[in-house]
């Protein structure tokens, strides 16, 4: 079993990489976790996994840089139905449209757009910080198998200025307070995507990484 994180310039890819084989050596995963931008690569993985940090346009402009690896995404993930998981700007990528300075068009995976937290919207948080970054609690929405043994108290490490709003709600899987209730994790099908950071988020990151190296969508 092939896990590829995707190489296109953006996101701590060792950072992820590390995580990832060290929920994969504790919990007895075999499989190899592979770091790549190559097409080739991506097509023959049994799971795909896409970070991100940074501008939504800067990351999808990346994206499409690299000849044939979106193509190789789109076939392995949404042809082929093979687990995916988005974390932060690559969970971002999955929605319609990026609202980040410019309007840019994402994946068009999940409907729904990536807009500014806005605390002004929320009469008693307009001293929130933006971006919001540091530790927050996750609220369970819906039950997923890759959340699996992060109940409701469960703190993530967030790192970020805008979040993903999902057009149909029952995708928000879980969600976090930050001047008002945000999408921490969407998910439909073989697709999962985290606002947070699993690789930063200790214990709790390394659980939802060995339950996505596990789930058979």
């Amino acid at each position: 079993m092939t896990t590829a994180i995707i190489d296109y310039g953006s996101g701590n890819l060792r950072s992820a990489a590390k995580a990832f084989e060290r929920a994969a050596s504790e919990n007895g995963i075999a499989g190899e976790i592979v770091v790549t931008s190559r097409p080739e690569e991506v097509a023959a993985a049994e799971r795909i996994v896409l970070p991100g940090v940074g501008a939504f346009a800067d990351c999808r402009r990346g994206l499409a840089a690299v000849p044939g690896l979106e193509a190789a995404i789109e076939e392995a993930v949404i042809g082929r139905g093979r687990p995916f998981l988005g974390i932060c700007v690559g969970m971002q990528l999955m929605a319609s449209f990026g609202r980040e300075f410019e309007t840019v068009a994402g994946l068009g995976w999940l409907p729904g757009d990536v807009v500014a937290i806005d605390p002004a919207s929320s009469p008693g948080d307009r001293a929130l910080k933006i971006p919001h970054m540091g530790w927050n609690e996750l609220v369970p929405r819906t039950p997923h198998p890759v959340l699996d043994g992060l109940p409701a108290g469960t703190h993530a490490y967030f790192v970020h200025g805008f979040h993903f709003r999902p057009s149909d709600p029952a995708e928000i899987v879980a969600s976090v307070d930050y001047g008002g209730m945000l999408a921490a994790a969407v998910g439909r099908d073989n697709l999962i995507g985290t606002q947070f950071h699993p690789e930063k988020s200790q214990m709790a990151g390394l659980r939802l990484i060995a339950n996505f190296l596990q789930w058979r969508p």
